[in-house]
């Protein structure tokens, strides 16, 4: 008898599993991959760590979860600047001053503040009531124009006038020459792999793959005490309220003759006619010096039952649904969910294992 199955062997599995363990609870790990890591799992291709499902760029200001992290994996120093293709035309990213003057010319913080504010003036913006609107007050129509819209529209599948301002919140915008995407002190990638990382948090943990947890739901459960679901919660339900809907990506992946493909880790296509969103050369996480590259092409497409959910759509009617979802766990006695399926949210890594560090807590004080 287990204290605790935890279904999922992602970071929040992981990382929860991990402190239940060192608190001297019994827990069993099920996965219905055949991996560990879940989608921050990384594969080794000709000496590559190849990210499978998109780029992952651990950072985090949590000085906890920076010491967690770094018991299980050694970290190399990588601070992530994407760049911007626009039909050719390259931007640096985040916004910054490098970007606004290669848009516009503008040499100064005041003048690029200046074209900022007449474009948003220009639009009759007083408070931003859709996407659309928050990026123009934030940047400009011309850089919306360049380097939001087309990218957004192929990320989300909708008009940007169609989704909400809070989206792009978080898009960070400096007047500084700071090509950095995160300003935050922690920042890396595992020198050996996620993979590495998610092994050496399970170490000497009971563990499962290939397992469904709802092809053997009731013998599963039976296990532990406990269950703690990382999936998604209305699958848990049996989408007895309705599906969430999430958007999902597919990936084209190829090992090229070359050492060096594009020049950078991660390249932004954001005009509309191009159909995938970036493309990422893997090795330049590690500052890789193989004779060979690996690249992956990002596709977003529409999630359907059975497809990988990536994101969750948070607009109102989906909050609406999931806050339905939430009251049902809420009642739950012996289940915890977490995750960013189990949350309905979008989590960095940083915050997913927080999470689960926190739920442990509670467990453990409770």
């Amino acid at each position: 008898m287990f204290d605790y199955l935890i279904v999922g062997a992602g970071l929040y599995g992981a990382a929860f599993a991990r402190q239940m363990t060192d608190a001297g609870k019994r827990c069993i790990v099920i996965d219905r991959r055949a991996h560990v890591g879940g989608n921050a799992y990384t594969h080794c291709v000709q000496g590559i760590d190849v990210h499978e499902y998109g780029a992952h760029i651990f950072h985090t200001s949590n000085q906890r979860v920076w010491q967690f992290v770094t018991r299980f994996a050694r970290f190399s120093r990588y601070s992530h600047s994407p760049i911007a293709n626009y039909r050719g035309e390259l931007y640096n990213l985040p916004f910054n001053m490098n970007t606004f003057y290669q848009m516009w010319g503008v040499t100064t913080p005041a003048e690029a503040r200046a074209r900022i504010e007449e474009q948003r003036a220009s639009a009759g913006i007083a408070e931003p009531r859709n996407l659309e609107e928050q990026a123009i007050s934030l940047v400009g129509r011309d850089i919306y124009e360049k380097l939001v819209r087309g990218y957004t529209k192929k990320q989300w599948g909708r008009d940007c006038d169609q989704l909400p301002a809070f989206i792009i919140r978080r898009l960070p915008v400096r007047f500084t020459f700071n090509n950095r995407y995160f300003n935050d002190p922690y920042e890396g990638i595992p020198a050996e792999g996620y993979t590495h990382l998610a092994e050496h948090m399970l170490q000497g943990i009971a563990l499962r793959l290939d397992t469904d947890y709802f092809s053997a739901r009731e013998s599963l459960d039976a296990l532990a005490k406990k269950t703690v679901f990382t999936g998604p919660i209305d699958a848990y339900y049996e989408y007895s309220l309705g599906h969430l809907e999430y958007r999902s990506l597919r990936f084209e992946t190829e090992t090229l003759q070359t050492p060096n493909y594009q020049g950078c880790s991660v390249m932004n296509y954001t005009d509309e006619e191009t159909p995938y969103t970036r493309i990422i050369e893997h090795k330049h996480f590690l500052a890789g010096t193989q004779d060979v590259t690996v690249i992956s092409r990002e596709y977003p497409m529409e999630w359907t039952p059975g497809a990988e959910p990536f994101y969750p759509v948070n607009d109102e009617k989906n909050q609406a649904l999931f806050q339905r979802y939430a009251a049902l766990a809420s009642a739950e006695k012996r289940t915890i969910f977490g995750g960013r399926l189990g949350d309905y949210a979008y989590y960095d890594m940083d915050r997913t294992i927080a999470k689960a560090l926190d739920a442990a807590d509670g467990e453990i004080g409770g």
